[in-house]
């Protein structure tokens, strides 16, 4: 179920990242122009081709690609799940797995995500007392480690 994400999952980890984004972070950031604008599936899918992210995500695959896990070193850079197939242990199998396979101690999340933070606090994470600006505007994220 858990696998390392190919060239041919591209579009639908865009289209994960997208809709996510949309709704978890356009009413945080109130950018409309970002959200509709920049935040595309296509230029999204074309980053992660020559960004070379792609070699450090895992998916969540049962048929259907359900989730993604971006891991950098030590880090989860982003965990992601499809808005249909929330609340259904896709991030749970996701972030276990991590912890599991990888040497993970800690991950960055935005302060006003709280149900980002509750999730990753039940999974073992704790806020610390770092914080930083997400860069280009003034929301705060906040450091959480195991």
């Amino acid at each position: 179920m858990i696998r390392a994400a190919g060239v041919q999952d591209l579009s639908r980890i865009a289209e994960i990242l997208v809709f996510d984004k949309r709704m978890k972070y356009r009413p945080i950031f109130r950018n409309d122009a970002y959200s509709f604008g920049e935040l595309q599936v296509l230029s999204v899918a074309d980053q992660y081709l020559k960004s070379g992210f792609l070699s450090d995500i895992l998916v969540f695959d049962d048929g259907i690609v359900k989730g993604l896990i971006h891991i950098k070193g030590d880090e989860i850079a982003e965990l992601y799940v499809d808005y249909f197939f929330q609340e259904q242990g896709v991030g749970t199998a996701l972030i276990e797995y991590a912890k599991e396979h990888y040497p993970i101690r800690f991950l960055w999340v935005i302060e006003k995500n709280t149900s980002a933070i509750e999730f990753y606090e039940k999974h073992g994470f704790r806020l610390t007392k770092d914080r930083k600006l997400e860069e280009g505007t003034d929301e705060y994220l906040v450091r959480m480690e195991r």
